[in-house]
């Protein structure tokens, strides 16, 4: 759950959060002084959205290429309990089987 909120929720609300702050921010400073206040238009909204879902997808296309193992790393082991103790998945350093040709 974590994982999408750090990789998909945040990017996505960050720049709608910033955008409703500075209004926010420009709506005090103008009841301060007396002017009008500037309203909240839509256009703001949108492109703070579209500004969101350009950070998600460049988001996840970074986190797509950036992770992984390397295809020489072995043989996948995954976690098993052997002797009383539980060990750890890992790769081993068997060499992978050739597919006979």
């Amino acid at each position: 759950m974590i994982r999408i909120v750090l990789e998909i929720i945040i990017p996505l609300l960050l720049p709608l959060f910033l955008y409703l702050l500075w209004m926010w921010v420009l709506r005090h400073r103008a009841g301060a002084r007396g002017d009008e206040a500037p309203g909240i238009d839509s256009t703001g909204l949108f492109w703070s959205l579209v500004t969101g879902i350009a950070l998600v997808v460049a988001g996840l296309i970074w986190l797509a290429l950036s992770r992984g193992y390397d295809p020489d790393a072995g043989t996948y082991q995954p976690p098993r309990y052997e002797n009383g103790k539980i060990i750890p998945p890992g790769f081993s350093k068997q060499p992978v089987p050739e597919n006979p040709e």
